[in-house]
């Protein structure tokens, strides 16, 4: 359907739901059942969003192949917002900011997983670049689990002069680098933040490396020589939100 993109899996068209994103039409597997499934005819009813049954084969076209579960929704396009808007949620929220940049990450499950380890540490947005990049995509849909529906993203043409301005805006940009300056759990990370992860090949790269107020790395003790993105960036999130959490605590 023309003005729609396909999203797939039970969790992340429930998450669609319940976010009220502006979905146009659900596909459901002939003879699908669940409780996932009744929950989304269930929604879905109250919204008045039309619920099909569709063939499986229909479905696995749909979703090229993908992991869909019995069930597919045709969607409005996931809007992009700009970087000033991540920073507007953290100051209605009362809170230091968060903001988690992927730079030149390829593989859109790798974006997905980040997305949604962000979201769940309380991270106000994502940063992508808008050029050779994995962008929000279905398979970044369904990797993230329905993270997206609550996690803005922001796109942008030069990810240096993003980190300038964020730097102008207060935050301390914190780098991702195996050769870091300190270890992630030893850097004080309690104070308004952007953290930047590196691709799956190229890390950094010398021109975000500069940008950086600090680059931190993460100890590795055995054979492999390196991490996941979005396992590196999952642990540096739940870092922060240990360190942020423990100073709250010591201070009241």
């Amino acid at each position: 359907m023309s003005g729609s993109e396909a999203i797939w899996g039970r969790n992340v068209v429930l998450s669609a739901l319940r976010s009220q994103r502006p979905i146009n039409k659900i596909l459901i597997a002939s003879g699908g059942h669940g409780r996932e499934l009744t929950l989304i005819r269930e929604l879905a009813r109250t919204q008045g969003i039309p619920v099909e049954e569709a063939d499986r084969r229909r479905l696995d076209d749909l979703a090229s192949g993908g992991r869909h579960q019995g069930v597919l929704a045709l969607a409005a396009p996931r809007p992009y917002v700009e970087v000033a808007d991540l920073l507007e949620k953290a100051r209605r929220a009362g809170e230091l900011p968060l903001i988690l940049i992927l730079a030149h990450v390829e593989d859109p499950r790798n974006l997905g997983a980040a997305a949604r380890s962000a979201a769940a540490a309380g991270a106000h947005g994502l940063i992508i670049p808008a050029r050779r990049a994995a962008q929000v995509t279905a398979a970044a849909e369904k990797a993230a689990a329905g993270a997206l529906d609550f996690l803005p993203v922001a796109r942008v043409g030069n990810l240096a002069h993003c980190l300038g301005e964020l730097k102008a805006e207060g935050l301390w940009v914190v780098g991702a680098d195996m050769d870091g300056e300190k270890v992630y759990y030893d850097a004080d990370l309690t104070g308004p933040l952007a953290v930047v992860v590196g691709g799956e090949d190229k890390g950094l790269g010398p021109l975000l490396k500069r940008e950086c107020d600090l680059t931190v790395r993460i100890p590795l003790v055995g054979p492999v020589p390196s991490l996941n993105t979005a396992v590196a960036a999952s642990l540096l999130l739940y870092e922060i939100l240990r360190q942020r959490r423990a100073r709250t605590c010591a201070e009241g």
